[in-house]
């Protein structure tokens, strides 16, 4: 019994280190023959590092607004018996939007003409009497005190017919009417709004640490959602309180606004231009990888026997542009690998594409 537990372990050991042995020969033999074949090397298009200019910016958000606009009210109450405005129309200055009823105003308006002429008259009168000696001078006094008030009543009656129109105080584009005909309203009551949307201005804030790079006439750009184009302008007002609450300054700036692309109330991202900078080393920021043990990039280096891609830890510095500012790592000249570094780990070989990364331009 024992003899043939014993040669059935035997034979148990046998395959097993048999089957042990013919995987590490086989692993052995594959590792042997991939280690004679020789690496491919990949395809990458590579970039020169160079010095440029940058332009810096401060960054911020903020709110577009027309430069006149005003929400019109009437300033009597009444009936409105004409609307005389299309919305979204093009008025002049001065031109009527809005009529009220006026015809007790007219009456009166009427009546106090009527009694100028009659205190006009009577005032010729008096000085023809006063020049023949007839009139007393406390007469003519009397008579011309008359006029004046006359005058007065006439002057008022117009104001009160002018106060039952409403005028547009400014040339601009016309918003929705908010009353209708036959709508009474009373003094204050909205009845549209009025702006001007050919230039612009955009309201935002920017930390107090920032107000040494801010002044007067300084260039701005304002880019809106849904718009790839950029609204050139430059800062016209900087508020000379700090809001004690948020640490932020107020600043407001002026915006062309060709073909009315810009509208009030938007929502804007603003870009402030600092001054210039001159040899800065900036690359495309799909260049630059993130890992969890820093940014790097790779950089092709020539060799005996080819080029290969070599890894290189960098500090990257402001983005701006598609563009990331490289402070530290890289010196002018490099060949940076700008497409197929997914791929790629250090020291592999690489072969240049006949495609290669065009250069950056710097930053408008």
């Amino acid at each position: 019994m024992i003899k043939r537990l014993v040669i059935v372990i035997v034979l148990l050991v046998l395959v097993v280190g048999g089957l042990i042995g013919f995987n590490l020969f086989r692993d052995r033999m594959i590792a042997d023959f991939f280690a004679d074949m020789p690496v491919q090397p990949l395809p990458v298009e590579v970039i020169e590092a160079r010095e440029r200019e940058w332009q810096p910016t401060l960054a911020a958000i903020g709110t577009v607004h027309a430069a006149q606009g005003v929400d019109l009210t009437v300033e009597a109450a009444g009936i409105v018996r004409e609307i005389a405005f299309e919305p979204n129309t093009d008025v002049t200055e001065g031109q009527t939007l809005l009529r009220l009823d006026s015809e007790v105003q007219g009456a009166d308006l009427t009546a106090a003409r009527a009694q100028m002429e009659l205190e006009r008259a009577n005032l010729a009168r008096q000085r023809q009497l006063q020049s023949r000696g007839v009139a007393s001078d406390v007469t003519l006094d009397q008579t011309r005190a008359g006029y004046a008030a006359a005058e007065a009543q006439l002057a008022r009656a117009e104001a009160v017919i002018a106060q039952r129109a409403l005028r547009a105080p400014f040339s601009g584009t016309i918003g929705l009417a908010r009353v209708d005909l036959g709508e009474y309203v009373s003094p204050g009551t909205i009845v549209t709004t009025l702006q001007d949307l050919e230039t612009m201005r955009v309201d935002f804030s920017l930390p107090e640490r920032t107000l040494p790079y801010l002044t007067i006439g300084q260039r701005l750009h304002v880019r809106i959602e849904g718009d790839t184009r950029r609204f050139d302008g430059a800062i016209t007002g900087i508020d000379p309180r700090v809001d004690p609450g948020s640490r932020m300054v107020a600043l407001r700036g002026t915006v062309d606004n060709p073909d009315f692309a810009l509208t009030p109330g938007q929502f804007a991202r603003v870009e402030i231009d600092l001054p210039l900078e001159t040899g800065v080393i900036a690359l495309p920021q799909t260049a630059v990888t993130s890992s969890l043990y820093g940014d790097f990039v790779y950089v092709v280096e020539d060799r005996d026997d080819g080029q290969i891609a070599r890894q290189i830890f960098v500090t990257p510095g402001r983005r701006s542009e598609g563009l990331i500012e490289i402070a530290e790592g890289l010196a002018p000249g490099d060949r940076v690998v700008a497409s197929g570094q997914n791929r790629l780990s250090n020291r592999a070989p690489v072969t240049i594409a006949e495609t290669q990364a065009p250069a950056t331009e710097p930053a408008q």
